[in-house]
Formats: structure tokens, sequence, C-alpha cells
């Protein structure tokens, strides 16, 4: 390591100096004065189209290193962010191998649009997801969260924007070579709760012996269905990558193999990536360059799931005298008939069963850069290139998952294409002038998309060689083209920007952008808009009353506002809808058009405006950092339907209604707490935030929206259930009136009563729909940490997440997956309900008053407290001695051990269940009854269980 120091303490001359430093250098004020890490000196911030110096951003941006991302060895870098940053919130929409995740950044603003931030990849707007990207190429993701940081990125940018810079290398470096890889082993982080055999038949015999023993039950068979059909999994991921440059230029180049089996069998993720990045300068004034990120994926068995294994009975035998597999089971009194799932049933099915799809993606960037004659003025542009396919296809042979030995066979097969191109012309001024510091940045761009889809199905292939490679072969009559699954798209967008950034004797700064989108999803009239955004900072710090408070290293007060719009709306939703519909005419079949949804001329933008304060800081040698800010985000002119008079002919038209509104807290810290001679180092972080996200109006100024699940005054992602407020138990009044069904009786759900009482004090009606109460899902507060601890070449280090507050939405319990019907049809989760002898539980009495197949107010038994602190990764690792690696030519070799989801603490949910108290689906998915929640709602249902894993991994360099 390379020393500066000055003599004589000289605060101008120093940051001179720090300014030419190279990154690699350390500085040192006096001789006396601790020695600052590089990264403490002139840390550079990603701010979109530029970087700044971290003490100089006056936005709200969010940094995380590739380092701490790869602290966390996992399939899909999301997953390496949880935890990781205030103020966003990323969560699992299914639990099957390469799915991706959810990402809020500062709560949902949209109603019916999307909700999901702009990736930019190294400069240019990226259409893939972040599972495309592999975690060794990165080398830090910056999360800009507020409007007077977004604004720069338009429309795109409403929803917040990740900033992917990926790895370069070094003008001048030697080839350098690296391997990456992690190999492990998934294990089960616990079964579903379900009842075994013992318990099951105690239940049927609690329930009055609704339903009996089937032809393949007995009362002395105890079968683990779940033991049957889940097996540990293999993971595996290996990287290797070249990187150099020579005097003019630098080059980086990768690949990468992912692999991930899962739990249920014949179910896989594989990813194949080749990354390739190049930057050449030439001459003094012209420097090009290009990234390309090319993969190609397949996933396989994404059909096969939990469900059907849970739904068993226990008392269920699965086994011919024989000890083969039966074909099916008959159970509860020979009501329920099932084919049998277990891992050998499902494997043995070979060709009779096929579902995968295959998806090839290449984003490219291009992108030229002249230095032209004014001192700090230069040109640049950037051109972005992007292809994707994906092909799938399934296919389920005669009688295959079916109790009927003679089920016709059924295929699929549908393909799409995803065409991008973005164009941007950039011009940069950078100049300082004594104390002045002045960037500013002009951009035009243009951007089109254009995406094609189609699918095809059909019944009786002639044979299982066909699977759904030539459906053509089946019947004309069972062949079906729906024209909903032929989708075309194509959109555009035009777009200019300025922005300005002016800092003056490095203590007060300003960043005002203006930029411009015009979007050809909009109507005419409505496609332009133009939005401003001004945010300002005072490094106090730089002060001349701070220089006594030798311990304040930064003290810098932000304050920004900004306005940003969403073009939610999708292509051609100002030309309304017309949808095709058979008929007859006499014996003559026709098809036809009607108009399912009304053209709206006046079709706008989605607008948000924002107002952010904050505060950095950084104390004793910069080894305490953190930043406290609010914000607060008011959208108006949301995409809703609005429901037309019936004498129009028409249900409905889109349009400019609706407003919401989040706010929230956001602190962040991070410490060098030891930093011992010795070699033990201890460095920890922690962030925290809240957000409050509610309905300000609906459309017609309505209060409620009970179809879609929203209520001004609450959140989007509000409930309408009844509350649960026990059991009803002996001496408790008026059962009779407000439950006056027959068959109601002690041991039902008890909920509250919110109607009018008589003068005697009892209740004026029975308990109904009015009784239902708007409830509210988000959490109180949540937040992430992370600890490292360094003795010489070992170190442990954890990464964690917590949650308090909210609703957790568990369908295991409620009434959508029929696994809690207490009524000793089906598997049931084992759950400590109601007798006479043990009266004061949550759960009903077998057997008991009932809502189709499901107790009275089941779905109540669904919520839980969301609350939990979890342990998503423990990591020991080992890095080897330089002089050992000195005789074998390596630069360094680091060795590792991870375990992932090792420890669950204070969650009800986990206490109550045994399982991960983390969503596993979205609320439309995985459940019986696909219907009582919404797709934008996360729930935990039957999808795959979740994992424990232990992975050895290695990272080499040469």
């Amino acid at each position: 390591m390379n020393l500066f120091h000055l003599s004589k303490t000289n605060r101008a001359a120093l940051f001179f100096a720090m300014t030419l430093l190279p990154t690699g250098l350390v500085y040192s004020q006096s001789k006396k004065d601790t020695v600052q890490k590089e990264k403490q000196i002139e840390e550079v911030v990603v701010i979109g189209y530029g970087t700044q110096r971290k003490e100089s951003v006056t936005g709200s941006v969010a940094t995380v290193k590739g380092d701490a991302l790869r602290e966390v060895p996992s399939a899909n870098i999301t997953q390496a962010l949880q935890g990781r940053t205030a103020g966003v919130d990323i969560s699992q929409t299914s639990s099957k191998p390469g799915a991706s995740m959810q990402i809020r950044i500062r709560g949902v603003r949209s109603l019916t649009g999307d909700n999901n931030p702009l990736i930019v990849l190294d400069g240019i707007p990226f259409v893939g997801s972040l599972g495309d990207i592999s975690s060794s190429d990165i080398k830090s993701i910056d999360i800009l969260k507020d409007a007077s940081a977004t604004a720069i990125y338009g429309s795109r940018g409403a929803n917040g924007v990740i900033l992917v810079t990926t790895n370069r290398g070094a003008k001048g470096q030697k080839p350098r070579f690296s391997y990456n890889s992690f190999t492990g082993v998934q294990t089960l982080f616990s079964k579903y709760p379900m009842m075994n055999g013992p318990k099951y038949a105690k239940l049927r015999t609690d329930a009055g012996n609704i339903y009996g023993l089937g032809t393949d039950e007995t009362l002395t068979t105890n079968t683990d269905w779940q033991s049957l059909y889940y097996k540990p999994a293999m993971i595996t991921s290996q990287d290797v990558g070249v990187s150099g440059g020579t005097d003019g230029g630098n080059y980086n180049v990768g690949l990468s193999y992912f692999k991930q089996d899962a739990l249920v069998p014949i179910q896989n993720y594989e990813r194949f990536a080749l990354r390739i990045g190049l930057d050449q300068q030439v001459g003094k004034n012209f420097k090009f360059g290009f990234t390309t990120n090319t993969n190609f994926t397949i996933s396989e068995g994404n059909g096969i799931a939990a469900a059907p294994t849970l739904g068993n009975s226990p008392l269920a035998n699965p086994y011919n005298p024989d000890g083969t597999f039966k074909r099916t089971i008959s159970t509860a009194s020979n009501v329920d008939q099932g084919w049998v799932y277990t891992r050998k049933t499902v494997q043995n099915l070979g060709d009779k069963y096929i579902d995968e799809s295959k998806a090839f993606a290449s984003y490219n960037n291009i992108y030229g850069e002249v230095t032209l004659p004014l001192n700090g003025l230069k040109y640049r542009l950037n051109v972005g290139l992007d292809y994707r396919t994906s092909n799938s296809g399934n296919y389920t042979g005669v009688g295959a998952f079916n109790v009927n030995a003679a089920a016709p066979s059924s295929a699929g097969q549908g393909n799409n294409q995803t065409y991008h191109w973005v164009l941007e012309n950039l011009l940069t001024y950078d100049r300082t002038f004594g104390k002045h510091k002045v960037n500013a940045v002009g951009l035009y761009s243009a951007e089109q998309n254009r995406y094609v889809s189609s699918y095809i199905s059909a019944r009786n292939v002639p044979g299982d060689f066909f699977q759904y490679y030539n459906i053509g072969q089946s019947p004309q009559a069972d062949i079906t083209i729906d024209p909903n699954n032929q989708v075309y798209q194509q959109w555009g967008l035009m777009s200019y920007m300025g922005r300005v950034m002016y800092t003056f004797d490095n203590k007060y700064m300003l960043t005002a952008t203006l930029r411009g989108d015009g979007s050809s999803r909009l109507a005419p009239g409505n496609k332009w808009h133009t939005y401003p955004a001004l945010s300002l900072g005072w490094n106090v710090t730089n002060e001349s009353f701070m220089q006594n408070f030798s311990f304040i290293n930064l003290f810098k007060l932000r304050a920004g506002w900004g306005q940003t719009s969403n073009q939610a709306v999708n292509p051609y939703s100002t030309l309304g809808v017309l949808t095709v519909v058979p008929y007859n005419f006499g014996t003559t079949n026709g098809t036809g058009l009607y108009v399912s949804s009304a053209p709206n001329p006046n079709l706008g933008w989605e607008y948000s405006k924002t107002q952010n304060y904050g505060v950095d800081f950084a104390f004793l040698n910069n080894r305490l950092t953190g930043t406290v800010e609010y914000y607060r985000t008011k959208t108006e002119g949301l995409l809703q339907a609005v429901a037309l008079p019936q004498s129009s002919g028409l249900g409905s038209q889109t349009a400019n209604v609706g407003v919401t509104e989040n706010k929230g807290w956001e602190f962040s810290l991070n410490g060098s707490i030891i930093q011992s001679a010795e070699g033990f180092n201890w460095d920890a972080g922690i962030n925290w935030y809240t957000n409050k996200n509610q309905i300000l109006s609906l459309a017609s100024g309505r209060d409620r929206d009970e179809g879609n699940l929203w209520f001004v005054g609450h959140n989007i992602n509000a409930l309408l259930d009844y509350q649960n407020i026990g059991l009803w138990q002996q001496g408790d009044p008026y059962l009779n009136i407000l439950e006056p069904q027959a068959g109601a009786a002690v041991g039902m759900i008890k909920v509250l009563y919110t109607g009018g009482y008589n003068a005697d004090g009892t209740p004026m009606r029975a308990i109904g729909a009015a009784d239902r109460q708007i409830i509210d899902t988000a959490p109180d507060w949540q937040g992430g940490f992370n600890m490292r601890f360094a003795y010489k070449n070992f170190e442990l280090s954890t990464v964690g997440a917590f949650q308090h507050g909210g609703v957790l939405i568990s369908t295991l319990y409620g009434s959508s997956s029929y696994l809690n019907r207490l009524t000793g049809r089906g598997g049931n989760v084992d759950v400590d309900y109601w007798t006479e002898e043990n009266p004061n539980v949550r759960y009903p009495k077998p057997g008991g008053l009932r809502d189709g197949d499901n107790p009275k107010y089941a779905s109540t038994l669904a919520l839980f407290d969301a609350s939990y602190l979890k342990l998503r990764t423990i990591t020991l690792g080992y890095n080897v001695n330089k002089e050992f690696l000195k005789d074998l030519n390596l630069n360094s070799l680091r060795i590792y051990f991870t375990v992932t989801n090792p420890l669950v603490l204070f969650s009800p949910y986990h206490k109550e269940s045994g399982m991960d108290p983390e969503p596993n689906s979205v609320g439309d998915q995985n459940q019986a009854v696909n219907s009582n929640y919404k797709s934008r709602q996360l729930i935990i249902g039957t999808n795959n269980p979740a994992t424990r894993n232990y992975l050895m991994g290695l990272n080499l360099t040469f």
C-alpha cells in the first residue's frame, strides 16, 4: 500500500491531492493521523448518466458492492439484495428454481399499472431481469429511490431505478483469470405441517365420523406422503473469467453455468451465460466499447407441485401387495379418488409428461465517446440492442395424473419474442472553476419495444412420442387457438433531458433536472409530459465552525423535490377493446366481435410527486457512517376501470382517476466496531425502514371497491374479511341470535359483531357481510442487518432480515387450499382444535358448522402476525496465505462454507407451523381455489417447500 502525507494541516492542498490521487492510494493528513481507507476518501456513486462523489450526492441513492452480494451465494442476485438496503422490499413470488422475485422501492404506487423498478445495465435500460445477471459479473448496484434521483430516467424510473455496473478490466493490467464456484445440497427447511395417521384418525372420530375409511385406508396405516415426494437436491454455480488491458483499453470476458434441482421430482433450472466487455481508446479524443450479456436458460417440470401430495390421507396405503405403487387410491368413504403422487410415480411417467421452457436472450450495449474541442465537453452515443425469445411446451399423456386411466392426452406449445432497441445521445460538460464545480448533461433518446407471443393447445395427441412437438397431428376438432393467447404489442418512447449539478466550495450542492417523455401508449394530446426535479445539499462538515469537531468526518443535509410519471397503461388501451365471440344464426356458426372496453381518447400519465429529506453522517475517522431519510410520494391520475351506465352497453372504461400515497422513514448505519493490530476486525451494518401506503381516492368518488379489494384510507394490499375473536365457548351469550343457522354451536369460530343492540342489550341482527373488516396487511417496520468478523485469514459473516407487524396470509390454514377442512376428508394441517376437554385453542371443533367444505369463517384462520427475524446466511471463509500462493503463481484463494436459512426467531407463524415465514406464491396461485386473493398480494401456498442449503465454494484469481 502506498502512503501519501502532508506534513502540515492544509485542507485545500489535501483536497487537491485527493482529487488527483489514483484510487489505489490512501492518504494521511499528518503522520500521526489514522490512515483512511480508500473507499472512505473517494467513494464514487453511480447516479445515472454519470458518477458523483458520495459526499456530493443530493438525491436518495443506496449502494451495494458486488463483494457484499457474493456473501450470499444464490441463483438470483435479488436474493442477495434482500435486507441490504432501507426502503427496498424484495419478496418471493415463487419458490421454484429460477423464479424471479418482486422488488418494490418505497412502496406500491399504481393500482393497475406496473410497480417494478427500472433496471439499467451498464448505462442502458435493461429489458431482462436481475436473474439474467450472474453475481460474479457485478461490481456494484446503485439504487435510486427519490424523484430527484430518478427523474433523469423519466417515466421508466417512476418506481425507482436499479443501476447495475459490471466488472471491467483495467488499463495496463496483465491478464487476470478468475474462477468462482459453489456447490451444495438443498435440504428441506421444514415439511408442510400435516397430520400423521394417528392424529388424522382421531380427527375423524372427533368430527363425528362424517367420513369413514375408504378402500385404500386402514386405521393402522401412517403414510408420510412428503417423505415419498421430496428429496435433497443439488445446486451448483461455476464461473470463469479473464480481464486485463493495454495502454489504450481494457477487456473482461466470462462464462458461467448455474443449475438448481428442486426437492420435488423432475423439476430444475439451468442457466448458461456469456459476458464480454471491451473499452478502447483511439487517440486522445475518441473512445468506444461494447458490452454483451447473453444467456440461455432451461426450466423443466414447473407444472409439478406439492398440493396433490399434501391433500392425501395419511391413512391411505400407496403400495400394492408386491411393493409397487398403486396407480390410484380411494379415501374418505370412497368419496375421493386420487392419482398416487410420489417421486417414483412421477419419474416413471417418462415420455407421458413434459413441461419445459427454453429461453435465449442477448443484451448488448455499444457506445462511442468523443472529447470535443471545448474543455470539459464530451459527446457520447449509446446504442442498446436486445433480443429475447422463449419457447415453452407441455404434454400430459393418456391417464397421467388422472384417476381415469383413459383420460385424453393434452399438449400446449407457446413462444414469444421481444425486440428492443434504445438510442441515446448525450452531451456532457464537466469543469471546475476555482471553488465552483459544474457538471451538465443533455440527452435526447428514442426507444422501441416489440413483443410477439402465441400459444396453441390440443387434446388427443396420437402418441407420447409426439409430446408437444407436433400438435398438428391431433384431430383438428381438438386443436384450440385462443385469440386471447395471441399477442402483438409495439410501443415507443421519445425523451429529452437536461441535468445540472453544481457544487460550491465542496459545501453547497444543487442538482436540477428537467425531463420530457412522449409515449406511444397514450392518447394524442396527452402523449407528452415534462416534469422537473430539484435537490439541494449542504456539507456542514466543511464549514469553518465545524473544524474543532474532529470526530465528525461528514455531516450533510439534503432535501429534494421532484415529479415523475408512469406510462402504466398497456399499449392500445386508448383504442378500446374488441372481443371475439362465437355465435350461431340458425344452423350457421359464425364469429363476431363486440366492444368489451370503451376507448378513452383522454387517457394520460400517472403522476408522482416526491419530497425527500435526508441526513448523511460519518464519525470517528469514518468508522461509523449512516443515513436518515424521510420521504413522501403522492401519485395522482391512477389508471382504473370506471363503470359505465348500463345504457352504454359497455361495462367499463379505463381512465385517470384515483390517488395513492407512500411515506416513511429510513435509517442505515454501518460501523467498523473493532479494528485491532492483532488482526481481529468486526464490521456491522443495519438498516430499518417504514412505509405507510394508502389509497386517498378512487373512481367516481367511491370510498371502496370490494371486487378489487381497494379501500380509501387503507393500503393497496388490504383485505376484507371477518375479524376472528376466538371460538364460541360454553356460556357465551347471544350465540342463537348472532349465528341463527342450524348447526351453530360452541366450538365454532367467533367473529366480531359491529351492529347495534336493542334496549335489553341483545344484538339487533345476525352476523353478516356488513361485519367484515378492512384489514391492512403492511408491516409496521422492517429491515436487515449484516455482520462480519475477521481474524487473520479467517472470516465469519452473516446476513439477516427482520419485520415487525403486518399480516401474513397462509392459505394452508384458511379455506382456499382445502387443507384445513377439519372433517376428515383429504389431508389436514396439524392444528390444535376445540374439544370439550380442550376449549382454549385457536381452531374450531371438527365437523362443526360449515360453509361449503370448510368451517364457517375459515378464511380468518389464514391470517397470521407477519413478524420475524431471520438469518439468511452464515458463511465461514478462509483466505489462503499469500506467501503460500506465490509458490503456486496464484494471486488469491478463498475457500468458504455457507448455510442459508439457518435460523428463524420471533415469528408466530414459524412457531405455529415450523415453516419459513416468508411468502412463496402470488395470491391467485397454489391453492385449490385461486379467487380469494389478488395476484398483487403475496401468500404462503402449496408451492415448493422452503430449503436450507449447505454450500462449499471457492474464489480463485491468478
